[in-house]
């Protein structure tokens, strides 16, 4: 049995030349660094609720609820639940899956600027971020469950009390 060993080529009109061949892996490699994946940072699909506050000139205009949908070094992709406006600056209040010291719960606290949004998800930049931990509501600190007796969004933390 005869196998071949064929590379794909492409052909292409050259305005000199007339008619040359170009190796086809070559182009696309080209092509991709043209359209392909511009972003430097690697994204992790990882679904968290979140509490967002929209901020202006250091003044909260709104808040809401809200889930992530992906995350870089970088930036987060997160759905709002309503459109929100590009160029304005957001924190979000995000609730973490692990545990400090098995015991504590946490919260990542992102800060930036909204670069793009398209429906009911918006994009942001980070300039900041931070992990928290989650303060205890008075009334559920000798709750049983260690889980159980940490607010995952307080009201204080939020600037909403």
């Amino acid at each position: 049995m005869t196998v071949f060993n064929c590379i794909p080529l492409r052909i292409m009109k050259s305005s000199e030349h007339g008619m040359s061949i170009m190796n086809w892996e070559e182009h696309i490699k080209q092509v991709e660094g043209i359209s392909g994946e511009r972003r430097n940072d690697r994204r992790y699909d990882l679904r968290l609720d979140l509490r967002w506050k929209l901020i202006r000139r250091r003044r909260i205009l709104e808040t809401g609820n809200g889930e992530t949908i992906d995350f870089s070094s970088g930036g987060v992709l997160f759905d709002p639940g309503r459109p929100l406006p590009v160029g304005l600056n957001v924190e979000l209040a995000i609730a973490w899956p692990v545990l400090l010291h098995n015991t504590a719960q946490l919260q990542l606290v992102v800060s930036g600027r909204i670069v793009r949004a398209q429906g009911n998800r918006a994009a942001i930049q980070m300039t900041q971020h931070e992990f928290r931990t989650v303060g205890t509501a008075p009334e559920r600190r000798n709750a049983s469950s260690p889980r159980a007796s940490f607010d995952v969004f307080p009201r204080r933390a939020m600037g909403l009390g």
